[in-house]
Order: structure tokens, then C-alpha cells, then sequence
């Protein structure tokens, strides 16, 4: 019968009898865990080899001796001979120190410990292993099975217990809005939220699907309203931190996309919160899909230029709209808009310059608005176009491109597209 324990080796001595392939994976996880690892064997292999030059481990080149167990906390034996693996594991269970023996297809493992089939969420570490004898395969198996759980995000995988010391910022990128694009990642970083830091754009359906007692935090923006200042979101996030809290900031598509994601991190750096950032998709680039619009397109166009609608032209985009070298997406462009079409216009754009206006993006009320460039204003103000929207222009903006529309993307003649002014 085996019990499965978690055991800290950082700083203590293991020895790994062997030096082929199976010793030089366990020899890295072991590396990895801080332990001090005494390799012996006449040879090694490539890996090893490269992890005895890098200074993880210490090698003998010569056969395993009994004395080699003296002070060791732990012990591996992988030398492929049977003879050898069984002494090692006696040595070992007379100076009871627990022997973990590779074994192989032809000799069940003889040794007093297993190793686990792990997998890591986090913090948190899973293993699993057989009760009656090592089955290494249907082990990996469940593991396998449990990962995958694990990355779905569903599992509650917040501390029970206090930790001062284990505060931490985690920025998501929450993609343009659909649940379904928020990354594996971000999923995983929320199932081990205590505090959630939440915008109103992005996939705020997800905040249904947490604990009750996770707290979420609205300091959603909206155009010319906001309620929250940057300052006072980068104080919160340090606060909670510092209160020994895991905190996530959600944010609408990705944190480095005009997303002020990086005052964020100066903030936590500055006081000294570990943060780590989850790239998202951003809307920039998701808005153009879901409506059937390839950014760039062989024979059409090769480049992209994105920018913020209230900072108004650069010199670099209006270029490129003028010769038609690049497709320029705008976000945050929907009450700036009359202003950059007056402004292309004079800066001498093509009035018929195709234009599509891509509201609300992958959400079910997605909603397309295209007009060649001198009429897209007035088109927008007609249909009532309001943020959050993306706006997309450049000849890969034009209705019909694409032969086959992507998938979820509206058809362009359907009822969530409208072309106007043609």
C-alpha cells in the first residue's frame, strides 16, 4: 500500500545511481526542486552531461557503492541493471532512506518510494500514482485527464490559508468580449483569484462563474465616464497585494494594447508586488475576424497600423491610407470619428475609401456598419453606432473580399452588416 506525500529536498542530498535517459529526466526534476543531486555512473548521457557542466549536479564516473548512501535524504536507482538497481534499493532499506527504483517492462519496480505522474496548476501540485504496484502509464493517463481539468479553470484553486508574503498581481488580457476567447492562461489565473479587479469591457460574462466569495472589484470605464482614476486602480491592486492577496486584474483585450497594462506593472513594481501579465487577443485584431475582415491579405495589403481614435492621425497612418500600403484599425474611434474623417479627407485619403465600423465584436449583438470614408460619419450617426467599437480602414474593408466569410463572422449582406453611402 503507498501513501503519497509531498516532500521538500531543496537543499538536501539525493542520490541517482544511472546515467542514461530515465536518470537524466529525474535528475532535472529533482535539479529543478533545489535538491542537491550526486549523480553516479561510469557515463552519462547528453543531458546530463549538459547539467553536470551547468554546475545542477555533482557526477562520480564509476559504479555505486554502498558508502554512497551515507547522508543522503533520498534515492534513485535507474542504472538499467538489475543486479545494480536491486543493490542500491537493500543498501537503501537498510539505512532507511527511501529508494525510488526505475524498474522496468521486464521487472516491477522493487524500490520503498514512487514517483508520481505530476502536474502543476499554479502553486498547487498534483500527483498520482499507483497503490499496488507502479502502473506508470495509467498514472500519466489520470494525470493527463486531471490537467486538462485543471486548465478548463473550473477547479477553485485559491489559498485557504493566510499568506502574507504570497501577494501577487496577475494583469488577463480578457480578449474582445466572448467568453470563449479569454486564453487558457487567464482561466487558470482566475480559478486562483481571492480579488478580481474587473473592467467593463471583456468577458465580464466569466465573473458569473466564480465562487460567491471571490470579490470583485468594478472600476469599469465608460466614454466620459470614469469612475475609477488609473491611479487609484494601481493603488487597489497594490493594496490587495500587500494584504497577502492573489489579484487579478481583468482587463478588455489584451493589458498592452492601450490598455494602461503597463502603468500597472510600473505601480506593482514600484512597491515591490511580484505581477505577471496573460496576454489577451485583442480587440484590434478579434474585431476584424468576427466581421470577415482578413487585416491583411495576400494581393491586397501586407501591413497593419493600429491607434487610439483621441490621439488623432499620425503621419505614419495617414500615409499609409493615402497610398493604400496599410490597413489602419482604430479603437476608441466612435465619438472621435467625425473628427478623423474630416482630418483624412484633408489630409488628402481617397473619399471612397472603404470603412467598416465593427460594434460590439464576437459578443451575440455583433453588429457591422460599412461606408466608403467620406460617408461613414453620417452613416454611423444614422445607425446609432456606439462604443464599444472598432473601426477598420482600408480596401480589405470592403464588402465581398473574402468569397467565404470566416467562421462566426456575419455575412455581409446579412442582418448584422449594413452597407451605406456606396
Amino acid at each position: 500500500m503507498t501513501t503519497l506525500l509531498g516532500v521538500e529536498l531543496a537543499g538536501r542530498v539525493v542520490l541517482v545511481a544511472g546515467g542514461g535517459p530515465v536518470a537524466a529526466r529525474r535528475v532535472q526534476a529533482l535539479a529543478d526542486a533545489g535538491a542537491l543531486v550526486h549523480v553516479v555512473a561510469p557515463h552519462v548521457c547528453e543531458p546530463l552531461a549538459d547539467l553536470v557542466v551547468a554546475g545542477s549536479v555533482r557526477w562520480s564516473d564509476r559504479e555505486v557503492a554502498e558508502d554512497d548512501l551515507d547522508d543522503v535524504w533520498l534515492a534513485h536507482t535507474a542504472t538499467g541493471d538489475r543486479v545494480t538497481d536491486l543493490a542500491v534499493v537493500a543498501w537503501a532499506t537498510a539505512r532507511r532512506v527511501f529508494c525510488v527504483d526505475a524498474g522496468g517492462p521486464r521487472r516491477p519496480a522493487a524500490g520503498t518510494a514512487r514517483t508520481p505522474a505530476t502536474t502543476r496548476a499554479g502553486d498547487v501540485l498534483v500527483g498520482v500514482v499507483s497503490t499496488a504496484g507502479a502502473d506508470p502509464r495509467r498514472s500519466v493517463r489520470v494525470r493527463d485527464w486531471l490537467a486538462a481539468h485543471l486548465r478548463t479553470g473550473a477547479v477553485d484553486l485559491r489559498r485557504r490559508r493566510a499568506a502574507p508574503d504570497r501577494g501577487r498581481v496577475v494583469l488577463v488580457g480578457g480578449g474582445p468580449g466572448d467568453v470563449g476567447l479569454l486564453t487558457v492562461a487567464g482561466r487558470r489565473a482566475l480559478a486562483e483569484a481571492d480579488v478580481v479587479v474587473a473592467d467593463r469591457l471583456g468577458p465580464t460574462d466569466v465573473l458569473d462563474e466564480l465562487p460567491a466569495d471571490v470579490e470583485v472589484i468594478d472600476v469599469g470605464k465608460s466614454p466620459g465616464h470614469h469612475p475609477v482614476p488609473q491611479d487609484e486602480i494601481n493603488r487597489l491592486l497594490v493594496e490587495q497585494a500587500q494584504r497577502g492577496r492573489v489579484v487579478v486584474r481583468l482587463k478588455g483585450g489584451d493589458p498592452f494594447v492601450y490598455g494602461r497594462g503597463g502603468e500597472e506593472v510600473q505601480a506593482c513594481r514600484a512597491a515591490g508586488v511580484p505581477v505577471t501579465v496573460v496576454p489577451g487577443v485583442s480587440s484590434a485584431f478579434a474585431a476584424a475576424a468576427a466581421a470577415g475582415i482578413p487585416l491583411t491579405h495576400r494581393g491586397v495589403v501586407g501591413a497593419v497600423h493600429v491607434m487610439n481614435g483621441t490621439d488623432g492621425w499620425s503621419a505614419a497612418a495617414l500615409t499609409g491610407l493615402r497610398d493604400r500600403s496599410c490597413t489602419v484599425v482604430v479603437l476608441m474611434g466612435v465619438a472621435a470619428l467625425p473628427g478623423l474623417v474630416r482630418d483624412a479627407l484633408a489630409g488628402g485619403v481617397d473619399p471612397d475609401l472603404p470603412v467598416a465600423v465593427v460594434e460590439r465584436a464576437t459578443q451575440d449583438d455583433q453588429r457591422v456598419t460599412r461606408a466608403p470614408l467620406h460617408a461613414v460619419a453620417a452613416g454611423a450617426r444614422a445607425r446609432g453606432v456606439a462604443a464599444p467599437a472598432v473601426v477598420v480602414l482600408g480596401d480589405v474593408a470592403a464588402a465581398g473580399l473574402l468569397d467565404v466569410p470566416t467562421g462566426g463572422a456575419p455575412e455581409p449582406s446579412g442582418a448584422g452588416s449594413t452597407t451605406m453611402g456606396a
